[in-house]
Formats: structure tokens, sequence, C-alpha cells
């Protein structure tokens, strides 16, 4: 099963981090990490070879080169993310699956507000260029976005369960 395998890679690399942070921080470090990477990879791609650096024109409206490549991005690193978080990160949680998509779902909408406000700031106030303001819009948004997954979209309800354990409620 896929996830299992993912979980054992990264769990092989745990051992020398054990000291500094629980293994649910090491996986959530290692999941987003690596979905973070897929991601930005995916933005340089779609902006430099998909779209050219050019803006995209559709029939009612124009969405510029640096926001199109990061929805063509998210189209692929969001049921990535939910993928690894609810099943290698979070599989404590005692929430609905449904809840937890829901959740997912209200949270990704408020990342993606966050993205959209910091790469147009960096990219078009500061003149930086757009791969590097997408890396510097990821690390604001991934903090918000951890705290945020670990108390609210995947929270545990009982303080006590343990966070390893996998909810069999909605699976």
């Amino acid at each position: 099963m896929l996830k299992d395998y993912i979980i054992a890679i990264i769990d092989f690399f745990y051992p020398p981090f054990r000291k500094f942070m629980t293994p649910q921080t090491f996986r959530y470090a290692a999941c987003g990490g690596g979905n973070t990477l897929l991601d930005i990879f995916l933005y340089w791609v779609a902006f430099h070879f998909v779209l050219k650096g050019q803006d995209l024109h559709l029939p009612l409206v124009t969405i510029s080169a640096k926001i199109a490549a990061f929805l063509i991005s998210f189209a692929i690193s969001f049921p990535t993310g939910y993928y690894l978080n609810r099943n290698i990160v979070f599989p404590g949680s005692t929430l609905l699956g449904r809840v937890q998509l829901f959740r997912y779902f209200l949270l990704v909408l408020i990342c993606i507000a966050l993205n959209y406000i910091f790469i147009t700031l960096f990219v078009d106030q500061f003149g930086i260029y757009p791969t590097i303001a997408k890396a510097l819009t990821t690390v604001v948004v991934v903090s918000f976005s951890y705290l945020t997954q670990k108390k609210f979209t995947f929270k545990i309800e009982n303080a006590g369960d343990d966070p390893s354990a996998t909810a069999t409620d909605s699976k």
C-alpha cells in the first residue's frame, strides 16, 4: 500500500531527528517539504514552459502568468497535500473524513488568498522574481497551514488519544 511505503521511507530517516521533534512533526516536515518542492517545481515548469511567462487569455478574463502558474501547480499539489496530511501526518484525527475535507478546503481557500496576496505583493510591489516570490510566499503559508491543520483541520477531539492511531470512522 502506498501509505505504508511512504511512512516506512519517512520513518527510516527519523532517528537522527528524534531529539528535536516528534514523529508527527517530522512526518509533516517531510511530507510538507516534499509536496512544497513539488509545488515550486511545478510552478517553475508552468511559468516557464507551459505559459512561457505569458498571461493566460481566457474568453472572459486574463490571468497573469504568475497566478496562472500558481493555479496549475496547485491543481496537483492540493490533492497530494490532502492525501499526505490525512493519511501520513494526521492519521489519528477523530474527525469524520467529510469534516476533515471541508475544513481542509476552507484552509486551502485561505491559503489561496494568502498565495495571491503575497505573490502579487512580492512580484508587483517589491520586484522579486516570480519563482523566488513563490518560495517566500510558501514559507508564510506553510507556517500558517501547519498550525491550522494540527489544531483545526485534523485535530484530535480527545487530547488523550494516540496521534499515531488511525481513525476508522470515515476511511
